[in-house]
């Protein structure tokens, strides 16, 4: 979530990754779509509007960069995926629409990607708002309660997919997280490598 140094791991990443030719990117902000987004954000739109642009971004993501790399046999890394967008529009949907957990599924069905491994840093909220307060303003998702709720959201569907999911304290240090986290992507990654071998 939100302060819990995911866009400083990525950072650490594309170092510690560079003879792999990952392909990095994010989720929002790697299409143009993702400007909407963050007007959007900035701008604290109807929950359902924000929803869907985030799924919009999201579609248009996996077109324009992720099925190409995917298809060019090489690895993504993206800052955020699909279940951030359950964690944080599943909370800010509660109370607008009934089950928002199974509308946002519903909306992904039969044309999304599942990762095939998943770091979830896990923060107090607390901290994570020490770590991202800009001068006292904060977006509508940095909100103490906000965070702590999504976050629940991100360990719910951590119990249920375990085997994709990888916790990790993000208040250790980060070279300790980066070497860690490159070294389970090499892992995992050599090991699918080796599956396709004929």
């Amino acid at each position: 979530m939100d302060g819990s140094g995911k866009s400083t791991l990525i950072k650490r990443l594309e170092n510690r990754l560079s003879d792999l030719n990952c392909v990095f990117t994010r989720e929002p902000g790697a299409t143009w779509i993702g400007k909407a987004v963050r007007q959007a954000i900035a701008e604290e739109t109807d929950p359902i509007s924000e929803a869907l642009l985030f799924v919009a971004d999201h579609a248009m993501h996996l077109k324009t960069i992720v099925w190409p790399a995917l298809d060019d046999g090489r690895i993504v890394i993206s800052d955020r995926f699909t279940d951030s967008r359950f964690a944080y529009q599943q909370v800010t949907l509660s109370g607008v629409i009934d089950d928002p957990g199974r509308w946002l599924a519903a909306l992904h069905e039969g044309w999304s990607l599942t990762p095939d491994l998943t770091f979830l840093l896990i923060i107090p909220p607390a901290r994570a708002i020490e770590r991202i307060d800009r001068e006292g303003v904060l977006e509508h998702f940095e909100r103490e309660e906000v965070l702590a709720a999504v976050q629940q959201v991100y360990l719910s569907r951590a119990r249920v997919e375990p085997e994709r999911f990888v916790l990790i304290d993000a208040e250790e240090e980060m070279e300790e997280i980066a070497s860690f986290v490159a070294e389970e992507i090499r892992r995992v990654c050599g090991s699918q490598e080796a599956h396709r071998q004929p």
